[in-house]
């Protein structure tokens, strides 16, 4: 029998979170998109803690209108930078949760990366 996308996509986030873990000095980006909005967090798997989030419903992305979801996620991705650069937070290990490496995960991490954090 065929696995529904949902089941599909939770056995390929198993998979991925066996390999990488986050920690205090270098935590774990997980990534959540809806259809609409994109999430993401920096989580410390030893303490089990969110250090910090960024979405697309903060103010300074929300209040923007008329712009595309790729283009969405690259300004919580810039965000996200620098939320970690005030938190001194330099490496970070990237948890793309099942979605496939492109299209709005992509821009994200990019972003990321262009503002400073290191996977």
């Amino acid at each position: 029998m065929a696995l529904s996308k949902l089941d599909r996509r939770k056995r390929i986030r198993m998979r991925i979170r066996k390999k990488i873990n986050g920690t205090a000095e270098m935590p774990r980006v997980a990534v959540f998109r809806s259809n609409k909005q994109i999430y993401c967090q920096l989580i410390d798997d030893q303490n089990h803690v969110t250090l910090l989030s960024a979405s697309s419903k903060e103010k300074e992305i929300a209040s923007e209108t008329g712009i595309k979801k790729t283009e969405q996620a690259k300004l919580v991705g810039k965000l996200l930078a620098e939320k970690c650069r005030d938190k001194g937070i330099e490496q970070v290990v990237f948890d793309r949760s099942g979605y496939k490496y492109h299209g709005r995960v992509k821009s994200l991490a990019d972003a990321a990366r262009e503002g400073g954090l290191k996977f």
